[in-house]
């Protein structure tokens, strides 16, 4: 299983790369192609369909602690079930996704109000439809996914999110260069949901040998069930507020560019979202096993400090390098015209990166079930989130937007959850920061090469960027191994080169 980890986690880091590499030459495109108007509403009405996830009400995210409990038991026909008890679940939140689905679709125009014109309607009912089927398959889907990871099988799991992330933009860009716009965007994506739906679903019998039953339901799991899972469903609650509310806001207040131009900035805050989960969701088992077997704090303290050291160290490469070069790439990516999209990335980012290096500590809430007052503190601050967006998006439109979100990320994800994991959780929070703390002499130089850079070097070409970005990634690294990275980070990186090394000679 620690070899499954260790591929895990660096399949998830060079699936991000690919993501990101495919994101530099192909969201350029495809924004030129679409247009401000035609990614706005694709944008608008994505925040919108995005809310029919919540059906799944957290179930997802418990699969984890009751599978957990059924292994350490060694009872398989109590996984069997549990399996069946999920698919169940999941197939009838299908059937009221597609219903509730449809309800949006004949009121969209109530929806929406009148931020939009009659033809970005049209598009907005057709996008709809696409997106409605394609999230009523993700539910089935679901489960086969918890299953997987429940296994610790990552190594297949992350080739196949690899596999998606490569098709996705070869398969678009025929479409958009023959004119299908943002229709065949989302044909692309229900088609490659159908297409990871059958090779988990295949995975899981053959591979895994999973079983399911359907028989000898035991209600009492379903009601434990739902009382684990209710907060965690309240989250999900907060997490559409906090990343999709504004979109809509925006859609309703200022129009489809301001949508767009805030999408852009969500876009980047996604990417270095999904860095940050790529490790925590490798140890998430490992958590729950502890939890199940001995709820050593000490042992948990540990792995939360080791998993947010090396979160720290490469989400500040992208936060610190997009500080000071983040202007020039998104004036040359995505155009002059989305130059606001700059400081809304940074207005989400900056205050996201410290809940980031510790969402290890969600897994860590959710096995010990201590997930409710966070739960209930975090939907307030939402809540107040958007009442306080409103004025500012009247202010300053997609930026004023971002600023809502960012002030209820520094009281909540910042300031409580702290006090909550020393406190409630019993994290020895303060070893934590003392061991981000000691990463920070890895900082000084690259900060000074930034400042430098801003000072005296302007880019006119997208070739200067990338030499830019390059050299700037060269001194990062070179610093953080050098005064930054421990003695057990350093070995990682030598066994990582001197493997990379030894696959290239032969």
């Amino acid at each position: 299983m620690q070899s499954q980890r260790k591929a895990g986690v660096i399949l998830s880091y060079l699936s991000q790369g690919i993501n990101i590499l495919s994101g530099l030459l192909y969201t350029p495109v495809m924004l030129r192609l679409l247009g401000q108007s035609e990614y706005g509403v694709y944008q608008l009405v994505y925040s919108v369909i995005s809310y029919l996830s919540l059906l799944s009400l957290g179930f997802n995210a418990s699969y984890m602690r009751f599978y957990s409990r059924n292994k350490a038991n060694n009872d398989e026909e109590g996984i069997a079930e549990l399996n069946g008890m999920f698919m169940l679940i999941f197939g009838f939140m299908s059937f009221i996704c597609i219903i509730c689905g449809g309800a949006l679709l004949h009121n969209i125009e109530s929806i929406f109000g009148k931020g939009l014109t009659d033809s970005e309607y049209i598009l907005a009912q057709r996008l709809m439809i696409f997106m409605i089927i394609n999230l009523a398959l993700t539910f089935p889907n679901s489960v086969f996914t918890c299953i997987i990871t429940a296994h610790e099988e990552f190594v297949f799991q992350k080739l196949i999110i690899l596999l998606q992330g490569l098709l996705h933009p070869f398969l678009t860009l025929p479409l958009l260069l023959l004119g299908y716009g943002s229709i065949g965007m989302v044909s692309i994506t229900t088609l490659l949901t159908v297409g990871v739906l059958a090779s988990n679903l295949i995975f899981c019998f053959r591979k895994l040998g999973v079983k399911f039953c359907f028989k000898h339901l035991k209600f009492s799991l379903l009601k434990e069930m739902w009382k684990f899972t209710f907060f965690i469903f309240l989250n999900e609650i907060i997490n559409q507020i906090n990343w999709n509310v504004d979109k809509f806001l925006l859609g309703r207040i200022m129009g489809t560019a301001s949508v767009a131009i805030y999408g852009i900035g969500g876009q980047i805050n996604t990417l270095y979202m999904n860095f940050s989960t790529s490790v925590s969701n490798v140890f998430a088992p490992k958590v729950n096993q502890i939890v199940a077997e001995s709820d050593d704090n000490s042992e948990l303290s540990k792995i939360f400090s080791v998993v947010g050291r090396i979160q720290f160290i490469i989400l500040t490469l992208i936060l610190s390098g997009f500080i000071f070069l983040g202007q020039t790439f998104i004036r040359f990516w995505a155009g002059p015209e989305y130059s606001d999209s700059y400081y809304v990335s940074l207005l989400l980012i900056v205050p996201a990166t410290i809940p980031f290096i510790q969402n290890l500590g969600i897994e860590i809430q959710r096995a010990k079930n201590k997930h409710k007052t966070r739960s209930i503190v975090y939907f307030l601050i939402a809540i107040g989130n958007v009442f306080l967006s409103i004025p500012l998006i009247r202010l300053w439109g997609s930026i004023g937007a971002a600023a809502g979100t960012a002030i209820a990320l520094i009281i909540g994800n910042c300031i409580f959850m702290n006090w909550y994991y020393a406190a409630r959780i019993g994290l020895e929070i303060g070893l934590f920061w003392k061991e981000i703390a000691s990463c920070l002499p890895g900082l000084v130089l690259p900060i000074c090469a930034g400042v430098l850079n801003v000072k005296f070097f302007a880019y006119n070409s997208v070739v200067e960027l990338l030499v830019g970005i390059l050299v700037y990634t060269v001194i990062y690294c070179v610093s953080m191994y050098l005064l930054g990275m421990n003695k057990y980070e350093k070995i990682i990186i030598k066994e990582l080169l001197i493997k990379l090394f030894k696959r290239a000679a032969r």
